[in-house]
């Protein structure tokens, strides 16, 4: 499903990249559907992109004012748009949830053990209907190495994200004091940046449920105070990881 030689998303990745990118979003042939399932359409986009205006149509009916030159498009505010992030930033959406749909940040600075979350990723179906989610997460048998989420509907991937900033000596750290400092702000010794980040969005989530099958994933206390020589030799599912 790869979208060209440069491109490894998924139609997927890309259909829910082109919604939380957009400005204007039309929902055609509302007239084939009910009120309410209009209504509900409406509420998961808005989950996606909540600065997005969303306009049912009939039959392609649309006002063309409405759609060109509205001079609502900004591409830094695009950026910051998708309803993952904001939920991430702590921007919470809540009008969404009358329809079930709902979101959360999980947050954790333990590393997880590989064989449970791997398991964990393979069994989300278990806790609701998962729309999107995303994130970075951090595996115990690779300490140094955050890893990437990336999910929307029943395509997910996984892979390399990047160095935390704790396993790059300071002498390579950016130069730009305002970028040193939002790396500071998510400092917590000992382990600095290294940390759990994931966002989901869904559909009747049951959110305890997640939540405490995440925390099983976590290494304990006990197993934190081993070391990085026990971390490594734990079992590792992910395929092997290439860096960029």
């Amino acid at each position: 499903e790869s979208l060209g030689e440069e491109d490894e998303r998924s139609v997927a990745d890309l259909l829910i990249d082109q919604i939380e990118f957009a400005d204007v979003i039309l929902i055609s042939k509302s007239d084939l559907v009910t009120e309410g399932e209009v209504s509900r359409l409406e509420a998961v986009i808005n989950s996606l992109n909540p600065d997005a205006r969303v306009i049912a149509t009939d039959n392609g009916d649309v006002d063309l004012d409405a759609v060109i030159d509205t001079g609502r498009f900004d591409f830094e505010k695009a950026q910051r748009a998708p309803g993952w992030l904001k939920e991430m930033r702590g921007e919470h959406v809540p009008e969404t949830e009358e329809y079930g749909i709902s979101s959360f940040t999980y947050e954790a600075r333990r590393p997880f053990h590989p064989e449970k979350f791997h398991a964990f990723l393979h069994s989300t179906e278990r806790y609701g209907k998962l729309l999107r989610s995303k994130g970075f997460f951090w595996l115990a048998t690779r300490p140094q190495f955050a890893g990437q989420w990336s999910q929307a509907g029943g395509i997910a991937n996984y892979g390399f994200a990047g160095m935390f900033w704790k396993a790059v000596p300071k002498k390579d750290w950016p130069s730009d004091q305002d970028f040193v400092s939002e790396i500071e702000k998510k400092w917590i010794e000992p382990f600095g940046d290294m940390r759990q980040e994931l966002v989901f969005i869904g559909q009747n989530l049951r959110q305890e449920e997640m939540v405490e099958a995440l925390d099983d994933c976590l290494l304990e206390e006990s197993e934190v105070l081993k070391g990085k020589a026990y971390w490594h030799s734990l079992p590792d599912p992910f395929p092997e990881w290439e860096r960029q």
